[in-house]
């Protein structure tokens, strides 16, 4: 009996509140994942870095290539991690190896990111059409409560309406809030890019000159634990 009191639009309005309930945790889960990302790849300053590349440059002014990659070691830094890679794989030449690492960069890093921010930006569209879903069938049980009985109840007759603007008003509660989080990621992520790049301009400058003095040094590479080598920036 109880099964048969609910009707399709009870279930139907249900259902919309637990879709709208999935995305926007969805959302907010990956908006939490690219800011925490953004956060461990970038120095908190300019100042922060400056200090950073000064002891790198001094090192690989110096040929001390080993010293760097000691250095960089276990930093979850974007930066670190782009000067390490580029000394392991030094071997390879100032061209490949910037090559190299400037790839993994934007694979393993900026693809990442512009893959989790492609779902909230699919979340900040759905969410509103979840909601006008719910709006529709509300509307659609309200006008099956006139037509179902020659004196209706106000109060059913509200129930329908209430869903029906209440699951609109839940669908844009999630994606306005989720518009501000992408623009400000999307300024965190512009500043990142612009430290990493300042570094990188940085880096390699010195990094072509020490290659050019000691064209036989990078044989020291072969040293290295190939595991190393492979590192990915993540």
């Amino acid at each position: 009996m109880l099964l048969a009191d609910i009707s399709v639009f009870d279930i139907i309005s249900t259902a919309t509140y637990g879709a709208l309930a999935g995305v926007a945790l969805w959302g907010l889960y990956c908006i939490v994942v690219v800011w925490t990302r953004v956060s461990q790849k970038r120095f908190k300053n300019e100042d922060e870095q400056d200090v950073f590349m000064d002891d790198i440059e001094q090192m690989v002014t110096t040929g001390d290539f080993e010293g760097v990659a000691e250095y960089c070691e276990g930093d979850a830094r974007a930066i670190p991690q782009i000067v390490e890679m580029s000394i392991h794989h030094r071997d390879l030449g100032y061209k490949r190896a910037r090559q190299f690492v400037m790839d993994r960069f934007q694979r393993d890093v900026m693809s990442d990111l512009e893959y989790r921010l492609s779902w909230v930006s699919t979340v900040i569209k759905a969410a509103p059409m979840i909601g006008l879903f719910g709006t529709v069938f509300g509307m659609m049980g309200a006008f099956n409560t006139l037509a179902s009985s020659a004196s209706v109840n106000p109060s059913d007759l509200a129930g329908d309406i209430n869903i029906a603007l209440r699951t609109t008003a839940c669908g844009l509660a999630i994606a306005i809030p989720l518009m501000i989080l992408v623009a400000n990621v999307n300024i965190k992520i512009a500043k990142m890019e612009d430290l990493v790049g300042s570094g990188l301009g940085r880096f390699m400058s010195v990094y072509r000159e020490a290659l050019s003095r000691t064209p036989n040094g990078s044989a020291a590479a072969s040293s290295v634990d190939p595991n190393l080598a492979m590192q990915s920036p993540k």
